[in-house]
């Protein structure tokens, strides 16, 4: 029976050194071949989702942690910041000189000095992470499509995330805008590194209802994959939904089952624990 299997990127599919295994490769083209279907959920933008991962073979994406939907091509769901929100959002963020960039599926736009400030902060998020030789990272490796000096009052806009200079932004920022989605990444809590700003009302798990009743597809036929707090909903509403053995606990202690890490074949000895591929 066709299942539709449902992938986070970071930390699940690819490492985090934006790394993707051999392995993770050949389980989806082996679940593919056996008539399964195979989306990314994300919260990457499109522009974010490079050639490298398309070139797997996937049947479509959820981005922008589920403002978008798109399946073999076909855009099924785009929910966007309207460019006044945008608007109000980048103003914002100047006058607290905040760095910031804007998420949009034609690129990623990078506030004036981003770069700079952003530098030692993705250093550090790296090595939480547990990345290697974290000290020779830059923000051009993290993001290496990165546009700088792009418009940044804009109408194409998922998502916005900026640096974090303390807690206290993003607290202001749920004050500053209840239209929309903040959030934080980066790091749990009080220690987070970013802050987020997207549409309101929207999850990874609301956009794949979306996508089933495109499909006419049934829930329980769902797979999750995922690592991170912010996919939890995924995981809760799919048939099963499995955590990367190198995810957060969160995940982990609710996860119907845990896999191994991401860099250890996790992605792989999970599709053949549930028997969508054989080993």
């Amino acid at each position: 029976m066709e299942k539709i299997i449902l992938i986070d990127v970071d930390g699940t599919l690819l490492d985090y050194e934006n790394k993707l295994p051999e392995s993770a490769k050949m389980a989806i083209r082996q679940a593919r071949q056996n008539g399964h279907k195979v989306y990314i959920c994300t919260g990457r933008s499109k522009a974010e989702v490079y050639d490298y991962i398309w070139d797997i073979g996937l049947d479509g994406m959820i981005g922008g942690n589920g403002s978008y939907v798109e399946d073999n091509g076909e855009v099924i769901m785009h929910q966007l910041i309207t460019a006044e929100q945008c608007k109000h959002v980048v103003d914002w963020l100047h006058d607290r000189h905040l760095e910031f960039y804007l998420e949009s599926n034609s690129g990623l736009y990078a506030s004036e000095n981003f770069e700079v400030v952003a530098d030692p902060v993705i250093k550090v998020y790296c090595q939480r992470k547990g990345k290697e030789n974290t000290d020779q990272l830059t923000v051009r490796d993290v993001f290496p499509e990165m546009i700088y000096g792009g418009e940044l009052y804009r109408d194409d806009v998922n998502k916005i995330s900026f640096v974090l200079s303390s807690y206290q932004d993003h607290l202001d920022s749920i004050t500053e805008f209840p239209d929309l989605k903040p959030g934080t990444w980066g790091g749990k809590g009080e220690i987070a590194l970013f802050g987020d700003l997207g549409v309101k009302d929207i999850t990874k798990a609301h956009a794949i209802d979306v996508l089933l009743k495109h499909l006419g597809a049934k829930k329980e036929d769902t797979f999750a994959f995922g690592d991170a707090k912010v996919d939890i909903p995924m995981l809760e509403y799919c048939g099963v939904g499995v955590a990367m053995g190198s995810g957060g606990d969160e995940i982990k202690a609710m996860a119907d089952y845990v896999t191994d890490d991401v860099d250890k074949d996790g992605l792989y000895n999970g599709f053949v624990h549930f028997g969508l591929i054989e080993a």
